[in-house]
């Protein structure tokens, strides 16, 4: 079945309308739908928007009509401004596309406040409300109860998941803020998780979880009390050394990509058999560097059958750079498609965007998914058609 698809959100089609929106897709030349089931906060500009031109999010809610029998501790939060709306249900009603679900798991801040004994917590047990930690028993249920809820609820293609392991320290949340220069040693150092799920399961695996926290706690507090501000080359060096030389960073690393994977085997095996469980692995980029989030590329692939990578890049051959690693990466495992945004600040250029979809088309990925429609003028919007249509 083919998968071109345009990523968009339930505010945007209800104020459109599913039979006016789906027209303006299949016009481009598209024929899936990937909407947001689950979604964060954001402040996000609509070119295109009637109502208004700036959208707040309701934080951490569902856009579905939810089955709270399906879930345990932790339960979903409908969503409130749509109201009794479920644009998910006028979709797959309306059937003129294919309708694919897009799951944002664990970065949920609403929810994450709600259940902190559920949330990552860095090496001084300070809390990451906004990331659900994917080794927490009730976050790992909530997670599998979203995909198996939407896909058994709802006769969708399948379902695109996002976020299913541990979100980076950096990651924009509300008035982030610090009156010192940061590093990727440093962001790293912290944002590795040492809850109370994470060490039982790490010593569980025979890894000095509690001696590594101290380990870890011990190294950042004397970089904090020094005047010393690494650069960024020799921070990126300095974290490379401490991967390839500290077994138990390696060790604890290699522990939550199999933290990662497993949840992706639980929601692979609670979905509807015949739904597609698509993972995007990382937004960060480029994609290679989604092992730090807990993403196996290759056992991510082989578990859920498809990898949705983010190209988010500045330049085709960037885009064609990325799609040469993943490939080695993957060696052969699963099927991967390709998201692209035909805007700022990815290929800001027509002509750079039709020549990354033509990459991507020759390097073997012919699902093809575009963000977002929402975010999108309409002249970015036309360049989609274009490309779908092949014109230069």
């Amino acid at each position: 079945m083919s998968y071109k698809a345009i990523y968009t959100y339930a505010w945007d089609l209800a104020e459109t309308g599913v039979p006016a929106a789906t027209k303006e897709f299949r016009d481009l030349g598209l024929d899936t739908v990937t909407i947001a089931g689950s979604y964060h906060a954001g402040k996000f500009i609509r070119p295109h928007g009637k109502a208004g031109k700036v959208y707040f999010p309701d934080d951490g809610t569902v856009y579905f009509k939810a089955d709270s029998s399906r879930y345990g501790a932790i339960k979903p939060v409908q969503n409130g401004p749509l109201g009794e709306r479920d644009m998910l249900r006028e979709l797959t009603e309306d059937g003129s596309m294919a309708v694919n679900v897009w799951l944002v798991l664990l970065h949920n801040t609403r929810l994450g406040m709600a259940h902190p004994d559920s949330v990552v917590r860095n090496a001084f047990g300070d809390p990451y409300f906004y990331n659900l930690c994917p080794s927490a028993p009730n976050a790992r249920a909530y997670a599998v109860g979203l995909a198996k809820d939407v896909t058994q609820s709802y006769p969708v293609r399948g379902i695109s998941v996002e976020a299913p392991g541990f979100t980076p320290y950096a990651h924009g949340y509300h008035h982030e803020f610090a009156l010192m220069k940061s590093n990727k040693w440093l962001e790293n150092m912290l944002g590795l998780c040492f809850c109370e799920h994470c060490l039982a399961g790490a010593e569980a695996q025979g890894i000095d979880a509690h001696r590594f926290k101290a380990e870890v706690a011990g190294d950042v507090s004397a970089y904090l009390d020094s005047d010393i501000d690494y650069p960024d080359d020799m921070a990126a060096a300095f974290w490379q050394a401490d991967v390839a030389t500290n077994g138990n960073l390696r060790a604890y690393l290699d522990f939550r990509a199999d933290v990662v994977t497993s949840l992706i085997a639980e929601i692979r095996a609670a979905v509807r058999p015949d739904a597609d469980v698509a993972v995007i692995p990382s937004v960060a980029r480029p994609t290679g560097g989604c092992w730090y989030e807990g993403s196996d590329l290759a056992a991510l692939a082989e578990t859920a059958g498809i990898i949705e990578g983010c190209f988010y890049e500045p330049a085709a051959a960037r885009v064609t750079a990325d799609l040469f690693d993943i490939r080695r990466r993957l060696k052969g495992k699963g099927k991967l498609r390709g998201i692209l945004r035909p805007s700022h600040p990815d290929i800001s250029n027509k002509g750079g965007f039709l020549e990354a979809v033509a990459s991507l088309r020759a390097g073997g990925v012919d699902e093809l998914a575009f963000y977002n429609w929402g975010h999108l003028r309409r002249a970015n919007l036309g360049w989609i058609g274009d490309a779908l249509r092949g014109a230069a």
